[in-house]
């Protein structure tokens, strides 16, 4: 085990996991390694779970279940980080909304803010307490060594869901709002921030040791909108819970953010970002702040399809982020019918590599 560096000791005095102290600034000589949907439908014992349990968010309300699904892929291939179960559109239902998840179809709100206003929606804050038990049920079924990640989703990531009731290609819908009528679809934006900062509070009071802010749609909007409707919100969560936890690093993943990734990096506050498969690493090594640590960023896609090329473009990005902090990830979620295979030739690629 590494020699104990004052960086690598936990506010509870603890040693922390490599996870951790790389988000925290240090750069290991190996890197630690978590994937986005590690906790999910690839993976069989999760399968078994969600047949018995039913619908997806019975499961998530499930607590010892949602734990269950959270520590399975830890058991199994011993990742660095444990990520939190749950799902980015709990926050409006926390806030109102009714939430279901139809077979085929996706997840569905409603009232949708389209048709209806945010004042008409009565919040419901007790919907967020199962997903607190959940996170302590982890934290203490996990070693030290293992850094239990919590998230939630950003305010234009979520307010797409808001504002069309589901998801959409373009989120034309939104868009559209945000032009037509900036100063209540800001509303929209500073409540769901509100809620999020709260949120996030909730799971590091309950054990969480770093956090994720998901924007999973950034992709999808102009420059100038990306500084309001992105960069703005995350800037605001990112100061208030530094100025709460400052122990607690955050990650920022703006998905298809493209060239605007480094503004995101230097404006947001964020500790660390989140780099999607359309970026080249070497060109992410190059633009981001110095010494800010990355995490990324293998194509979901290669790792679905294995092969030669599976080591090679592995060990690309290794080499990229050598002379940074580096969390290994995908450049987003791991895909449905990824085999079990290829997830164990990756970890065995990472964990060999070492500069």
């Amino acid at each position: 085990m590494p020699e104990t560096t004052p960086q690598a000791v936990t506010q509870s005095g603890h040693e922390a996991g490599p996870l951790l102290r790389t988000l925290r600034g240090e750069n290991l000589p190996s890197r630690p390694i978590w994937l986005m949907r590690q906790a999910g439908r690839y993976l069989p014992e999760y399968r078994e779970l969600r047949a018995e349990k039913g619908g997806f968010l019975a499961l998530v309300y499930d607590t010892d279940a949602a734990a269950e699904v959270t520590v399975q892929p830890i058991r199994r291939f011993g990742f660095d980080g444990a990520i939190l179960f749950s799902d980015i559109l709990i926050v409006p239902y926390a806030m109102g909304q009714n939430l279901q998840f139809l077979a085929g179809e996706g997840p569905h709100l409603s009232p949708r803010l389209l048709d209806a206003t945010l004042e008409s929606l009565t919040a419901v804050p007790e919907r967020l307490s199962p997903i607190y038990e959940t996170v302590a049920k982890v934290k203490a079924q996990i070693t030290p060594e293992t850094t239990l990640l919590g998230f939630a989703g950003s305010p234009w990531t979520v307010a797409t869901y808001m504002v069309a009731g589901e998801g959409s290609r373009d989120h034309h819908d939104t868009r559209a709002m945000a032009y037509r009528d900036p100063s209540a679809f800001q509303a929209i934006i500073d409540a769901i921030a509100d809620v999020t900062i709260e949120y996030l509070s909730g799971q590091v009071d309950a054990g969480a040791q770093g956090l994720q802010l998901f924007d999973s749609w950034a992709g999808s909007l102009s420059p100038a909108q990306f500084e309001r409707w992105v960069i703005a919100p995350n800037a605001k969560i990112a100061a208030e819970m530094q100025r709460r936890y400052p122990h607690v690093p955050v990650i920022g993943f703006p998905k298809g953010a493209g060239e605007k990734l480094a503004a995101y990096a230097r404006e947001t506050g964020v500790n660390a970002v989140g780099v999607d498969e359309t970026i080249d690493p070497l060109w992410a090594a190059r633009e981001l702040p110095a010494g800010m640590p990355v995490q990324g960023n293998l194509d979901p896609l290669l790792l679905l399809s294995g092969g030669p090329d599976l080591e090679k473009q592995t060990i690309r990005v290794l080499e990229a982020f050598a002379d940074r902090p580096h969390v290994f990830n995908l450049g987003h979620g791991i895909g449905q019918f990824t085999p079990i295979e290829n997830v164990e030739a990756l970890l065995k690629i990472v964990r060999g590599w070492s500069h």
